[in-house]
């Protein structure tokens, strides 16, 4: 038999080099060991920042200039204080209890009323937009009453109930009821028709078509409806408590205005915008808890 074919190849040599066992110039490097979410961390957190310091940039210049126009003189700081001073006429008011006072009556009447506004208005605009007939049988009072401004309003609400805590809370009540009542027939009217056929094609009664398949369809329109309530509940309310009463917001920004003191009023319409931002937040949060089931 040739020597060739009788020959076996040795088995390398410890230390011995190989083209395969050369490392390849494509492969990935291996990844460095250690724990990397500090970084990940930090750059989330940068982000975070970028993205907070881009969406109040706006603010911040308003701000900036609200201190500096009336310091150099571009407008008169007696009628428009700069703003520092009027974070410390603020500050001296929620020192000596008074702007807690006046923020607990303003937020204790908007909250009565906006929780009355969506007790009654939600379950009638759902039977507005469900059932043809309370549309038909309605919609011409609708029309008539959603046209007239609730501020319009207002002295015949204060010839009718008084000028007690029951005519404020019946205020809010009336302006908030709108958007949450035309937003809740909107949502309800707005159902893609092909779910609704589905729905049926599957057997599902009216109660339970109601139940899994309008009802969630409509708390996104609903949630608009209720989101523009809850800003008008606390605007509406200053002009109800500049009207015979001894505590509020609105109360506090008329009387300071009456015995000129500028930064007071200022301080209140302040805090007027920080709770209106402050309550349109927790309505965005309600909204997400309640909407988990939409696709964003």
């Amino acid at each position: 038999m040739p020597e060739a074919a009788t020959r076996t190849e040795a088995p390398p040599e410890p230390g011995d080099t190989h083209s395969y066992d050369l490392p390849d110039d494509d492969a990935e490097p291996d990844e460095p060991e250690g724990d990397d979410r500090p970084a990940r961390a930090r750059r989330r957190l940068w982000r975070a920042v970028s993205t907070a310091a881009g969406r109040s940039a706006a603010i911040v210049l308003l701000l900036a200039l609200w201190e500096a126009l009336p310091r150099l003189g571009v407008v008169d700081r007696v009628f428009l204080p700069p703003l520092s001073e009027d974070l410390a006429a603020g500050y001296d008011l929620l020192v000596s209890g008074r702007l807690g006072e006046h923020l607990g009556a303003s937020v204790l009447r908007s909250l009565a009323g906006f929780a009355l506004a969506i007790v009654l208005a939600i379950p009638l605009g759902l039977a507005i937009g469900w059932y043809q007939p309370v549309a038909d049988f309605l919609s011409p009072a609708l029309e008539l009453f959603r046209n007239t401004s609730a501020v319009a309003l207002l002295p015949v609400f204060t010839l009718i109930l008084g000028i007690g805590e029951t005519t404020k809370v019946t205020f809010v009540l009336y302006a908030c009821a709108w958007p949450i009542l035309l937003n809740t027939i909107s949502g309800v009217k707005t159902v893609e028709p092909l779910l609704v056929k589905s729905a049926r094609s599957m057997g599902l009664g009216p109660v339970r078509l109601f139940q899994k398949v309008v009802l969630p369809a409509a708390v996104p329109t609903i949630f608009t409806g209720i989101r523009l309530a809850g800003a008008y509940s606390i605007l509406v309310l200053l002009f109800a408590e500049m009207v015979g009463a001894k505590a509020g917001l609105g109360y506090l920004i008329q009387a300071s205005q009456f015995s000129f003191r500028i930064p007071d009023m200022y301080a209140g319409i302040i805090t007027i915008s920080v709770v209106g931002l402050l309550f349109n937040q927790l309505l965005i949060t309600v909204e997400r808890r309640f909407s988990t089931w939409r696709t964003t």
